[in-house]
């Protein structure tokens, strides 16, 4: 069996993803501000311009078994001078099949490390869903801290969940500001 591979996604890649990525929203609604309804309708073409012209500004990788894409991670930075220090992780997702293999951590490591090669960008925010212990687990181990609750963010139906923000430092302020 090949050992997983992490990559930035392009063009070609846009049906794989596009499977993927309907299937984290389908699977787990409650983890994405996204919803499946809006995502199933968008153009397959419209999703491949997204994935080959990706930047720094925003880009999403997958992780692939055996040829397949079982993993998806999102990453995205500002590009305000007031907002250029600060980035975030999105859309992070592992097929049900390839989980307890290490994907998500590979995901995950794969993207901080992209991240910590941007200059300038400080810290790396992820928002998790109240309640999804093993992801809390994963973003903990990796270093990232409980910044702040925001209650009631997703609604599905006449259900809300509440997500945590948490914070990655990736510099600490020089000699405290």
């Amino acid at each position: 069996m090949d050992q997983p591979t992490v990559r930035l996604l392009t063009a070609d890649d846009a049906a794989a993803y596009r499977r993927v990525r309907l299937q984290a929203l389908q699977e787990h609604p409650e983890a994405f501000g996204s919803s499946a309804e809006d995502f199933a309708v968008q153009p397959l073409s419209d999703v491949a311009d997204r994935l080959g012209s990706q930047s720094e500004r925003f880009s999403i990788f997958g992780v692939f078994v055996e040829g397949e894409l079982n993993g998806l991670i999102g990453f995205g930075r500002g590009d305000g001078l007031k907002v250029r220090h600060r980035g975030g992780i999105y859309q992070m997702y592992v097929t049900p099949s390839q989980r307890g293999r290490g994907l998500g951590r590979l995901l995950l490591e794969h993207a901080v490390n992209q991240a910590r090669r941007l200059p300038g960008l400080e810290e790396i925010n992820l928002a998790v869903t109240v309640g999804n212990e093993p992801a809390r687990r994963l973003y903990e181990r990796f270093g990232f801290v409980f910044s702040h609750r925001e209650p009631r963010y997703i609604k599905i139906d006449d259900r809300y969940y509440d997500i945590d923000w948490m914070t990655l430092l990736l510099q600490q302020e020089s000699e405290n500001g």
